[in-house]
């Protein structure tokens, strides 16, 4: 645990050594605001519903940004040979890229909780959502964060490996959408809604604290983090 530490706390570190982090905090916590408050005051109700239901489209664009270097650029420049010959673990290096990455996002999200403080100040606001909210935001990224890593393990550029997780990023959620899983019939609608991230999303975010969402999410980043573990394994890139 301690070499998982030592990157971890590099890579934390290494966010807030370059532009890329301040870029990402202020785009985020901007465009967010921006867009929520451009309907609050008219539907004129203490609610922070519609943050959370443009978070996930925000987040597709903004996770594979922080994604795209983190393996990609280690292989091309060749700094991945160096990490991993070290007397360290491919899981080791994994989970702490991915521990990283999320604990970045906690930064992220912790910074936006002046939005509900703000709502609450200003009316009735029912916490039980925001706290479902913010723990489904936080699951989904963590979702898109390990999608991402497995894509930026499996090329050395940096575009490829952020269009390839904003795509399949998109996919995932978008197939359990109300719209196609209606479109489908009900029992291949019933199959896309379970497999979807859009769906066990929406349910954390209504305040809906459901043992199968949990365990849908934590299956689903484990599969990914085991998926990146396995292309480091077979060294592609020499």
């Amino acid at each position: 645990m301690n070499k998982v530490y030592i990157i971890f706390k590099k890579e934390l570190q290494s966010y807030f050594n370059s532009p890329m982090a301040y870029i990402f905090l202020s785009i985020f916590l901007v465009f967010s605001s921006w867009l929520f408050f451009q309907r609050f005051f008219v539907v004129n109700q203490a609610s922070i519903r519609d943050f959370f239901g443009f978070m996930p489209w925000l987040l597709l664009f903004l996770v594979p940004a922080i994604t795209m270097r983190s393996w990609a650029e280690e292989k091309r420049s060749g700094t991945i040979e160096l990490l991993l010959t070290v007397p360290l673990k491919d899981r080791e290096a994994v989970m702490a890229k991915f521990l990283s990455s999320v604990a970045f996002i906690i930064i992220a999200l912790v910074l936006s909780l002046a939005l509900p403080i703000t709502v609450s100040a200003l009316g009735n606001l029912d916490w039980g959502p925001v706290i479902g909210g913010y723990l489904g935001a936080l699951f989904l990224t963590a979702s898109y964060l390990a999608l991402g890593l497995f894509i930026s393990s499996l090329t050395k550029n940096q575009i490829v490996a952020f269009l390839m997780t904003a795509i399949l990023c998109f996919i995932f959620f978008i197939v359990s959408d109300g719209l196609v899983i209606n479109s489908l019939g009900s029992f291949l609608g019933t199959i896309f809604k379970n497999i979807g991230l859009s769906s066990h999303y929406d349910s954390l975010a209504r305040g809906v604290l459901d043992l199968r969402d949990l365990i849908y999410f934590g299956a689903f980043i484990f599969f990914f983090l085991f998926l990146n573990i396995k292309s480091l394994a077979s060294r592609n890139w020499k």
